[in-house]
């Protein structure tokens, strides 16, 4: 039984460019070592990906304060292991933000 292969249609689209934006997309393309077909294809891949993240951002829930509640109390929870001693923070330390008392009572009212 033969075996079928699909050809996938790689569809032409004639791009007009400015002279100037080309002439930046060329030496970019050419210092990436990649067709400027190829560049112009990542181009517009990147700027399509960015732009779904904007859309999945605007329409996932947003944060309220149950939400941002819950969070503190599961980060809060001991866990019962001994912190890594390269985890430890120095006694010397001092933070500009508020402290973890500070967080904690916050986080309960």
């Amino acid at each position: 039984m033969p075996v079928s292969r699909k050809k996938h249609a790689i569809s032409k689209f004639p791009l007009r460019l400015m002279p100037s934006v080309r002439r930046v997309a060329e030496s970019f393309s050419e210092k990436e070592g990649v067709s400027l077909n190829q560049f112009i294809n990542v181009a517009v891949a990147e700027k399509l990906a960015h732009l779904q993240h904007d859309e999945w951002l605007a329409r996932r829930p947003k944060a309220n304060q149950a939400l941002i509640n819950r969070a503190l109390d599961i980060i809060g929870r001991p866990t019962g292991n001994s912190v890594d001693e390269f985890d430890k923070i120095p006694s010397s330390y001092r933070t500009s933000r508020r402290s973890s008392s500070a967080r904690t009572t916050t986080a309960r009212h």
